[in-house]
C-alpha cells in the first residue's frame, strides 16, 4: 500500500529547480552562448551534466547574481596554457 494521500506521491521532493542555458540567459540578461562560455571559463556556475544535457540550479544562479557575480573559480585572463 502507498502512504500517499489525495493522489500525492510520498517520494522524495526535488529541492532544486533546474534550468536550461536559455533560462539562465534570461536571468542574467545575456545570450545563451555567452552563458556557456562564461560557465566553461569559470566566471559563473558550471551547472550539472545529466547525460548529454547541461542544466543549472536556478537557485544557485540567483544566489551567484545576488553575491555580485564573482567568478566561481580562478579565471585566466591571458588565455595561455
Amino acid at each position: 500500500m502507498s502512504n500517499s494521500q489525495n493522489g500525492q506521491s510520498s517520494g522524495p521532493v526535488l529541492a532544486q529547480r533546474l534550468g536550461t542555458k536559455e533560462d539562465v540567459a534570461r536571468l542574467c540578461s545575456m545570450a545563451p552562448r555567452t552563458v556557456l562560455r562564461n560557465a566553461d571559463r569559470g566566471a559563473m556556475p558550471w551547472g550539472l551534466k545529466i547525460g548529454a544535457l547541461r542544466r543549472w540550479d536556478l537557485d544557485e544562479v540567483s544566489a551567484w547574481i545576488a553575491a555580485g557575480c564573482k567568478p566561481v573559480r580562478n579565471v585566466s585572463k591571458g588565455g595561455g596554457k
